[in-house]
């Protein structure tokens, strides 16, 4: 399918982000960091994944916004965030959650919750394992952490999650090949699911697919893959306990995780206070069933949102 189709078959969404604020945070040091943001109360922080931008929660941010407060960020290297140039540990996941912790800093919200998703919830959990201080709880939606994954992983996921390996070759081969069809490359890899192209809004779509156009998005998401087969398990190495900040694991059960992991055991080798279950879906849950990650991650955050 190419892009106009794509486009045209996808499912419109009249409520695209209602009343969020969206804008351009200069952080200092050439730190820009795009984010949406609306609501009030407990602060909440919702990091996408790959190859997506905070278009993502356009299903979930709206309801969690009439209890929290919602800042959904593109990371570093996505969407309309910096794509800085690589280099040493410049896109290590450590790196990446610095820049949400300058985010946080400039509006204001000492601590808080995190719903993540993917390449975000591997920021996430480094964040929550740097800075316990700063992170409350944190809800990771369709991975297993990155060290216990490519220590586990056979042919079957390898095959399954060939990006995984693919994106981590020398540059610029997997660059130059994205790069001459973005499009392609991007309806091909998000549309392997069970699901296929179903879960993805117009809106949504087109978001993505413009971003995903920047040849410094297409080398900055190479990086993330890079840093996470490297600097990332050197991080994961070196740690000395478990992460002690409270944590749901959610995966969809249509999806490689399930198919190919033991997730909550293998997230039990990495934090103390862990639970979690598979819910219907595939890898992208929170456009393809929103209504069940609401309902099982809406309660973990309210809880231990409280009084942030």
């Amino acid at each position: 399918m190419d892009r106009q189709a794509a486009l045209a078959a996808a499912a419109e969404a009249p409520d695209f982000f209602p009343g969020f604020d969206a804008a351009l945070h200069d952080l200092g040091g050439g730190v820009r960091v795009f984010a949406r943001r609306r609501g009030s109360g407990a602060p909440l922080l919702l990091l996408h994944g790959y190859p997506q931008t905070s278009a993502m929660w356009h299903r979930v941010a709206p309801v969690l916004a009439e209890r929290h407060a919602v800042i959904c960020p593109d990371l570093r290297g996505y969407g309309r965030s910096w794509k800085p140039e690589p280099g040493p540990g410049v896109y290590a996941k450590r790196a990446m959650a610095c820049d949400l912790l300058r985010l946080m800093d400039r509006l204001g919200h000492e601590r808080f919750v995190i719903l993540a998703h993917d390449r975000g919830a591997r920021v996430a959990h480094r964040m929550a394992a740097d800075h316990p201080d700063r992170v409350a709880a944190f809800v990771a939606l369709d991975i297993a952490p990155t060290r216990e994954m490519y220590r586990e992983a056979r042919s079957g996921f390898a095959h399954d999650y060939w990006h995984w390996y693919w994106l981590t070759r020398p540059a610029p081969f997997p660059e130059r090949l994205i790069g001459a069809d973005p499009d392609f490359f991007w309806l091909s890899k998000a549309s392997g699911g069970s699901a296929g192209l179903a879960p993805f809004a117009r809106p949504a779509l087109q978001e993505y697919l413009d971003a995903f156009r920047d040849p410094a998005a297409i080398r900055a998401a190479c990086e993330d893959y890079r840093a996470a087969a490297g600097e990332d398990i050197a991080h994961d190495d070196a740690e000395t306990g478990k992460c002690r900040v409270p944590m749901l694991a959610l995966w969809g059960s249509d999806g490689a995780i399930e198919k190919h992991f033991d997730c909550l055991a293998l997230w039990r080798e990495r934090v103390s206070d862990v639970a979690g279950r598979a819910i219907p879906g595939g890898h992208y849950l929170a456009e393809e069933n929103p209504q069940a990650v609401l309902a099982e991650a809406g309660p973990f955050l309210a809880r231990h949102g409280e009084g942030l």
